[in-house]
This record gives C-alpha cells, structure tokens and sequence, in this order.
C-alpha cells in the first residue's frame, strides 16, 4: 500500500530546489509567480541557482538544500527547478527518516525520476510533472493540471489514438518516468518494482538505436512480462547515428512489445513537450486503448 502526501491548502509553504542541472534566476521568478498566484508561499534552496560545471553546485550543497526541505515540516512540496543531471550522485546519501514519518509531493520529471523511484521503493506517491524551467513553455493545460493535482483534484487524462496502439484496458499502480534513466537504475536497490503496473516512458534527444537497446534490456530481464500496460509519452528529438536505423520510434518499441497480450499507446501528454500533465507514480490507474481515444483514469485519490 502507497501512502499519499497530503494534498496543499492556499497558504502552504512550497519549496524550490535544484538537485541535478543548473537554472537561471529568471526561470525561478516566473515559477515563484506562478506558485504564488495558485495561494502558494515559496522559499527557495540556499544553492537553487548555483552552478558548479554540469550541476547546480557541487554534490554536498545540493545534498544540503534537498535534505533541508524533506525535513522541514513546515514545507508541504518540493520542486525540483529542472533535470538535466545530477539527483544519482546524491540521492543514496539522503537521510529519508523525518520524509517517511511525514510524506511530501516532490515534483519533477526527467533526472527526477531518479528520486521518484527511490521515493517509491518507500511506498509513497509523487508526481511526474512540469518543473520551474518548464514553467514558461508548457501548454496552459499542463500547469493547471499540475494545479488540480497539487491541491487534490486529479483529472483523468486524454488524448488521440494512435495507429501503432494495441487495443485494451488494464488498471495497476503508475510507475516509470525517463527510459534512459530507468534504463541507469537497474540492478539498483531502489530500482522501481514493475510487478502489475502500468509503466510510462518518455524521453529526448536519445539516438533511435539506444531507444531498441533499452526495450530489449526491460524485454530481456522479464519487465515487459510483469506490467498491466504500457504508455509512451513524448519521444522527442530522436536521432539517428552513424548508421541509419531504419524504423521509426513507435516501429522499434512497438515490435518488441508483440509477445506480450497488454494494451500499449503512443503520444500521451508527459514529457519534454509542451503538453506535459501531472501524473502522480505510486497510485492506481486505470489505462482504456481506444480506437479514437485513450484514457488514463485515476483510481485510488480521494
């Protein structure tokens, strides 16, 4: 059984922290904007707009900041200002003690999916959305249904069929995030439990030969044996290498998901997209595969 945050309240204190790449000021005015008009009162990490080569400060300043705000009681969600790199040289050197007695939302998505799996080896929901750098460029339809999740009223989800979907419904726990990052967790102790769930993917800038590596590791190692379902979102600026692959994105993952008798859609909203909705890991859905439309219905928020 998951445990799930308390949902925010106008006049929750929320924090802004960047545990992975580094942000310019301008990206947290306009988040610390947003949240405000939403009832929200901010405060920001100590080091949210360092930067220290590839990250936001050196490993032991972004430590501190994330340590900092799981503890603090007083804050009731943590957002993650970006990905990038970074949460993997941190996250095993989180103390989650005072995080477990008293859960909170931690958002993000991309190198944050780092953090909701280890959070989800603690049997405690999170969410899979839009962060302080997306902010300015995600549709008006994703921030509000960042929003309406944060503060408990969670949307079903729905878009256009596609024509490389396999037809079906099943209902399990969320689970996923970042393939390439999924790919880098296996075989690690807070590796994601994939048992009779439904497993989101997205991913960006990846070359279309690393994507046909990744599907055949979960084949392989009997994840694509164990889900309910599989949604792929935003498969974006996919690349060829030096020697051209000669299927498309949906092509590749498509052909390796034929063994298994699960519905799996292509193009849901989540992702490096502008169309990125909130999707919260760690509760149940139910997923419908329709001919002209999909449907992710959430079950288990109250």
């Amino acid at each position: 059984m998951f445990t799930v945050p308390d949902f925010l309240q106008q006049g929750d204190r929320v924090a802004i922290v960047s545990p992975s790449g580094p942000i310019d000021i301008e990206y947290i005015h306009k988040a610390v904007s947003v949240l405000e008009s939403w009832g929200l009162q901010v405060c920001l990490g100590k080091h949210v707009c360092h930067k220290y080569g590839v990250f936001a400060g050196t490993d032991a300043q972004r430590l501190a900041d994330f340590q900092e705000v799981i503890d603090n009681d007083s804050i009731k969600a943590v957002f993650c200002s970006r990905g990038g790199y970074g949460a993997i040289r941190i996250v095993q050197n989180l103390d989650f003690t005072k995080y477990v007695q008293k859960p909170k939302w931690i958002i993000g998505f991309s190198d944050i999916t780092v953090f909701h799996a280890k959070i989800s080896s603690l049997h405690i929901a999170s969410m899979h959305a839009a962060m302080p750098k997306n902010f300015s460029t995600v549709t008006p339809q994703s921030l509000e249904s960042l929003q309406q999740a944060l503060f408990g009223n969670v949307q079903p989800i729905r878009w256009q069929s596609s024509s490389f979907n396999t037809l079906g419904t099943a209902r399990g726990r969320l689970t996923g995030g970042n393939l390439s990052m999924l790919y880098s967790l296996r075989g690690l102790s807070f590796e994601y439990d994939y048992s009779g769930t439904l497993l989101f993917i997205e991913d960006l800038n990846e070359y279309l030969y690393h994507i046909d590596r990744m599907m055949q590791n979960l084949k392989l190692s009997g994840i694509l044996s164990r889900i309910a379902g599989l949604i792929v979102g935003g498969m974006s600026g996919m690349k060829q290498g030096v020697d051209v692959y000669n299927a498309s994105v949906e092509a590749i993952i498509s052909e390796v998901l034929v063994p298994y008798n699960i519905p799996v859609c292509f193009n849901a909203p989540t992702g490096h997209e502008s169309d990125n909705m909130a999707l919260i890991p760690g509760i149940e859905y139910q997923l419908q595969v329709q001919s002209n439309n999909v449907v992710l219905q959430p079950l288990t928020v109250l």
